[in-house]
């Protein structure tokens, strides 16, 4: 019998699992978390948690019959009821759908949210992709203009700020209103119907069902083709071109750096007007960290209420692994501030009682209840980051006297049992 995790999945471990794999450490993952949800925040988003698994019509209606998700990598199962269910690949529909069942709508206030959880698409591994995936995603309601669009952005930008984040690139494009891209898809027709047969498979097929898909091909030979192609720019309707300016201008008060991309379409087929990625250098082929834009229309067609709504998604293991090429520091995971070493039984009593105590005071305090030697209690010290190691036997029982040890210093100092207390809290800020 073979218990080994399934293919495209992966453990988090407390402590570094191998060279290799430093982004699967906790106290990263825990760190990232912290900076997502303050910054999140600071914007004015709010925490929305979904259920990881819908119906299948949910993403079918929302993510576009003919994408790759909804074709090639849905986790998909029948349940007891005979009813077909999907484990979530993204998380804007599911935001979208509780945001209607639930008529949020109706609620006063901005109606602005962030999610993070696991998110399941059934795909090729590669670095910074597997089959089970984390995602950190915010979704503005209710607001149309141009500065929600840049806000978004600077959200995401803000957040590799402060992770430490350099070399990012922002991809910007304009996939226009319904009649921009009707017009577009009219003149792109034209011009690939004569190369149709020289089109890969993948877009042979989009070429019938969604023809603005194969601007996203990763084929080598599509993308020379596709060099002649007509730009979708040059077909928009005035206000989406005027949207599309807007959305720069305010990007460009912000200070934020970006490149206009004509081939970017993004993958989900609920995008309109805005849609951008943030892409990195330093992982390789999948570079993308971020990605979002416009979605219009998504909510209405949910059976609510006609509202503009724009967000964006950024993957966590691609955040951690690009941080690790990029040497980004990352602060010291939790460790104990003082780690109790007892010498026998009435010693180990004292210790554990000491131990509790502290912690009631939320100090962090760690014992070695092996009942090994003290030399062993002192290397548990050393690996679990401990800043004091207090090692209590006959002699420190008899006098009610400890010895404080520095880790870092390797020096002692003198301290009553009864100032333990309040020693430990002057050192803990």
């Amino acid at each position: 019998m073979n218990y080994s995790s399934p293919k495209g999945t992966f453990d988090i471990f407390p402590f570094e699992p191998s060279e290799e794999d430093k982004w699967r450490e906790s106290s990263r993952w825990q760190y990232l978390e912290e900076v997502l949800r303050k910054t999140a925040h600071d914007y004015g988003y709010q925490e929305m948690r979904t259920p990881i698994f819908e119906k299948t019509e949910l993403f079918i209606r929302s993510v576009g019959e003919s994408s790759d998700i909804v074709t090639k990598e849905m986790y998909t199962f029948i349940d007891r009821g005979e009813r077909s269910m999907t484990l979530r690949p993204e998380g804007t529909a599911s935001v979208i759908r509780s945001f209607v069942e639930n008529k949020l709508y109706t609620q006063p206030g901005l109606q602005k949210y962030f999610y993070i959880g696991p998110m399941f698409r059934y795909e090729r591994q590669q670095a910074g992709r597997y089959r089970q995936h984390h995602q950190f995603g915010a979704e503005a309601i209710g607001v149309g203009s141009a500065q929600q669009d840049a806000e978004l952005i600077d959200l995401a930008s803000e957040i590799y700020r402060r992770l430490g984040f350099k070399n990012l690139t922002v991809q910007i494009n304009s996939v226009g209103d319904a009649a921009s891209r009707a017009a577009y898809k009219e003149a792109l027709t034209a011009f690939l119907q004569p190369h149709l047969s020289a089109l890969s498979q993948d877009s042979q097929v989009r070429f019938t069902k969604n023809i603005l898909r194969i601007l996203d091909s990763k084929d080598a030979g599509d993308q020379k083709i596709l060099q002649e192609a007509p730009k979708l720019s040059d077909h928009l309707t005035p206000e989406a071109k005027s949207h599309f300016e807007q959305v720069l201008k305010w990007l460009d008060m912000l200070k934020i750096n970006y490149a206009i991309n004509d081939k970017l379409v993004r993958g989900l087929d609920y995008y309109n007007k805005t849609v951008f990625e943030i892409t990195t250098s330093d992982l390789g082929a999948q570079n993308s960290l971020a990605g979002g834009g416009r979605y219009d229309g998504l909510i209405e067609s949910f059976g609510g209420p006609n509202l503009p709504s724009a967000g964006f998604a950024t993957g966590m293991e691609r955040i951690l692994q690009a941080m690790l090429r990029q040497k980004v520091p990352f602060p010291n995971g939790p460790h104990p501030l003082v780690f109790f070493i007892p010498i026998g039984e009435e010693a180990l009593r004292l210790c554990f009682e000491l131990a509790s105590a502290l912690r009631h005071e939320k100090i962090p305090a760690e014992i070695d209840l092996s009942g090994k030697k003290m030399q062993h209690g002192l290397q548990l010290a050393s690996q679990t980051g401990a800043a004091f190691a207090i090692v209590i036997g006959e002699e420190e029982l008899k006098t009610k006297t400890i010895k404080l040890k520095n880790m870092a210093t390797r020096e002692s100092s003198d301290c009553a049992l009864s100032d333990l207390l309040a020693t430990m809290k002057k050192h803990y800020v």
